[in-house]
């Protein structure tokens, strides 16, 4: 395509009639163009009241295109904008949608250096006109835990590709730096547009669950994209090759975009279940205690959650804390809530060990412990998973906590709270260990780990074991 044809295109786009923009070529070198969902995702990103888009639910549905197609357009249509590009790894970034970028360049006759430049240390492309697309990392960063990096963007809108790797507060925290760059002198309006696969966090609960129940908002519109959806010729022979060499878990999700489909025979907690953690008001409160998983400068988070019986309500949540403000706040919350220090549990494996020189007889927690039953359990921790788990399945648990809060329980839980060997007959119970839960989340499950030691207090212990 030369330059004169995509400025007829780019005049198209402005008008809002983008069902007759190509997107690519058939081999025999016709043109294709945009699917229905892909000109319904354009008229989102257009229109003067949606904030979030969401887009996809299976692998191959177009998801990479449209993104990039939408950016290099907007770009070009309102000079001096800016769009945020984001992933929760960079490098990730520029070997999937980066090439898809590229790919579109080349299909539209955008070159390097006469019409864009890039700068590969700061990673920002920039356009003749003045717009610019800058590459974002949005990995969770020990250092910066408020997210502080992203203060001095000034985006006028963002596109997160594989959304539901990155967590809700970094959607939050780009979202609340779009809106800035020349939005008022186009007309534009803010908005993240999301891209994903089915996952059970956040882009479940803010997208498909309420586009599922018919209940979406004005604010946030979520379009399913499969790969029939995509009219690249190859997308049907992968189709055909994933049905007959995948797993049904990779069929269903990847192919069918089923986020209800969950068959992982290690998972331990019913994800409708986990929900209505949340909800479950009928849970009569009981005995008062207190567990704490705790954190000083630089590591993890330090968190209390004040216990009634089986309804827990997290009164504690700091990113870092010093050795003396971990005694202060622990030493306010017993003496406001009433709660004796030996009904005070802490995680002695880290720095509970440090706090009972100072909060004389708080229960020490070690997770790798005997547990109560050892030829069924691997150790303590695994054991007081296992109860943690029949609890949330059975309503039998109530939180109290933050609508954020909830979604970083919700994902360790769904994520993490997980057997590690599936053979039941001839193994102990094993909770998937801490390092492959911090691979498969990107943090500590501090959350997790805080509920876990809630149950010590209504495990059923042998004859002569402590319990709490």
């Amino acid at each position: 395509m030369n330059r004169h044809e995509f400025d007829i295109y780019l005049e198209l786009y402005k008008r809002g009639e983008f069902g007759r923009i190509p997107i690519g070529k058939y081999p025999d070198g016709s043109y294709f163009y945009m699917t229905d969902k892909q000109v319904q995702t354009c008229e989102l990103i257009a229109d003067d009241q949606t904030l979030e888009v969401g887009y996809g639910g299976s692998a191959r549905g177009g998801k990479s295109i449209v993104e990039c197609t939408i950016i290099i357009f907007d770009c070009f249509a309102y000079p001096g904008i800016a769009w945020g590009l984001c992933r929760k790894k960079l490098v990730v970034l520029k070997k999937t949608v980066l090439k898809t970028l590229y790919n579109q360049f080349n299909f539209y006759g955008i070159a390097l250096e006469k019409d864009y430049k890039f700068d590969g240390e700061l990673h920002i492309f920039t356009f003749k006109n003045k717009s610019e697309i800058f590459l974002i990392d949005t990995a969770f960063q020990p250092s910066d835990p408020l997210n502080t990096r992203f203060g001095g963007f000034e985006l006028t809108r963002a596109a997160i590709d594989e959304s539901n790797e990155t967590d809700k507060e970094t959607v939050n925290k780009i979202f609340e730096r779009t809106g800035w760059r020349l939005n008022d002198v186009y007309g534009l309006k803010r908005k993240v547009f999301e891209c994903f696969n089915p996952a059970k966090n956040h882009i479940y609960t803010r997208y498909y669950k309420p586009y599922r129940d018919k209940r979406e908002s004005v604010n946030r519109r979520f379009i399913p994209a499969l790969p029939g959806d995509n009219p690249n010729p190859e997308v049907q022979k992968w189709v055909e090759d994933m049905i007959k060499t995948a797993d049904e878990i990779t069929i269903q999700r990847q192919i069918y975009g089923n986020f209800d489909y969950d068959d992982d025979p290690s998972t331990l907690v019913d994800y409708d279940a986990l929900t209505d953690m949340f909800t479950n008001t009928h849970v009569i409160p009981g005995d008062k205690r207190i567990s704490a998983d705790l954190a000083m400068q630089g590591r993890d988070r330090f968190l209390a959650v004040y216990w009634r019986g089986l309804v827990g309500s997290f009164e504690i949540d700091k990113e870092k804390s010093s050795g003396k403000s971990i005694e202060t706040d622990l030493t306010r919350l017993k003496t406001e809530k009433g709660v004796g220090n030996t009904r005070i549990i802490a995680d002695a494996d880290g720095l509970g060990n440090y706090l009972e020189s100072y909060i004389n007889n708080i229960y020490e927690f070690r997770g790798g412990a005997r547990a109560s039953d050892p030829g069924l359990y691997d150790n303590l921790k695994s054991e007081l998973a296992w109860l943690l788990a029949e609890r949330i399945n059975k309503r039998e648990i109530y939180i109290i906590c933050t609508e954020d809060q909830q979604e970083k329980i919700k994902e360790e839980i769904s994520i993490c709270l997980k057997r590690q060997n599936l053979d039941g007959d001839t193994q102990k119970r094993k909770l998937v260990n801490k390092e492959m839960m911090k691979q498969l989340i990107g943090r500590s499950p501090d959350f997790l780990d805080v509920l876990i030691m809630g149950m010590h207090a209504g495990r059923r212990v042998k004859k002569g074991m402590k319990a709490l």
